[in-house]
């Protein structure tokens, strides 16, 4: 299993504007967010890189105006789910 790790500079952590206490949290949302815009992430991995339930993650590509990719397979799997709950 291989492991990335992305190391920034202190002067780079400093400038961010951001709560102390928010800023690695902030940052993991924030490249999970333009990984997934970028269609370099799927949904469920970026929503997992941003330790995000799936509606956290909905709600927050709504509020940056992000589109959702979904697929005819995602369409069919949700039609299925929707005749079991019925």
């Amino acid at each position: 299993m291989s492991k990335l790790i992305l190391e920034i500079s202190e002067p780079l952590t400093e400038a961010l504007r951001i709560p102390p206490d928010e800023k690695l949290s902030r940052v993991r949302t924030e490249l999970a967010v333009r990984l997934y815009q970028k269609g370099l992430l799927s949904f469920g991995k970026a929503r997992e890189l941003a330790q995000m339930s799936k509606w956290e993650f909905h709600w927050l590509l709504g509020k940056e105006e992000v589109e959702r990719s979904y697929d005819l397979e995602e369409l069919e799997t949700d039609l299925n789910t929707l005749e079991t709950l019925s």
